[in-house]
């Protein structure tokens, strides 16, 4: 199976293409600018680099969030749009476990994998997650936290844990633990895939309302 997998979900970006589950070529950047101006043209470069006909894919896999609004949207937006013109499936894989999945199960350790993406005002996104018998497992569902919250939560579960990103290193002195600063690397959702989605009812999972939905919300009941 060959297959497009796209993570935008938050300031880096990574892009792979597969032959099943090996990576044929792979794009991974941090960068400043919108994803918007970024996606289509690194998707463009992986097929150029690798000879294969976008004609030829059978599946493409996005990070669905949580995370940045914008990236998520476009994220989603594109691989909706590229499973449908493409005949493909579609597959959603949450960005918080794709995140703890670039930490090998060798890595892990036994430990919590808590993948991290600042929600700012000393909150963040969170899912915490376990390698069990070799599969990545969920222990704490994908959630919008304050950092006290995740801290005491996890000091109640009396296991080593390890923070997992770059927004992690950031919130260093919040969150007061071991930190791997990883970036994302779509091609490890891959391992994550479970069920093909709906193309057309498929939509991002922001788990938060953003500021400017929550004000349009508000004006609305005001009138």
């Amino acid at each position: 199976m060959n297959s497009l997998l796209i993570d935008t979900s938050n300031r880096p970006m990574s892009v792979s293409l597969m032959a099943n589950d090996q990576v044929l070529a792979e794009h991974t950047v941090e960068s400043n600018k919108d994803h918007s101006s970024q996606l289509m043209p690194g998707i463009r470069n992986l097929f150029e680099q690798t000879k294969l006909n976008k004609e030829e894919l059978d599946a493409v896999v996005v990070a669905k969030g949580p995370g940045s609004y914008t990236g998520v949207r476009i994220g989603v937006t594109t691989a909706k749009t590229l499973a449908y013109a493409l005949n493909t499936k579609l597959y959603g894989v949450s960005s918080l476990q794709g995140l703890a999945a670039t930490v090998d199960e060798s890595e892990a350790k036994d430990r919590l994998l808590v993948s991290v993406f600042d929600a700012r005002r000393e909150a963040v996104y969170t899912g915490v997650y376990q390698y069990i018998d070799g599969e990545l497992r969920t222990i704490l569902e994908d959630q919008y936290i304050s950092t006290k919250d995740l801290l005491d939560w996890l000091n109640e579960q009396h296991q080593s844990y390890l923070f997992i990103g770059t927004d992690a290193e950031k919130l260093a002195n919040q969150l007061k633990g071991d930190i791997q600063a990883n970036l994302p690397r779509a091609s490890v959702m891959y391992s994550l895939v479970t069920e093909a989605e709906d193309i057309h009812t498929f939509v991002p999972n922001y788990i938060k309302m953003s500021e400017a939905e929550r004000n349009w919300l508000n004006q609305q009941n005001q009138n």
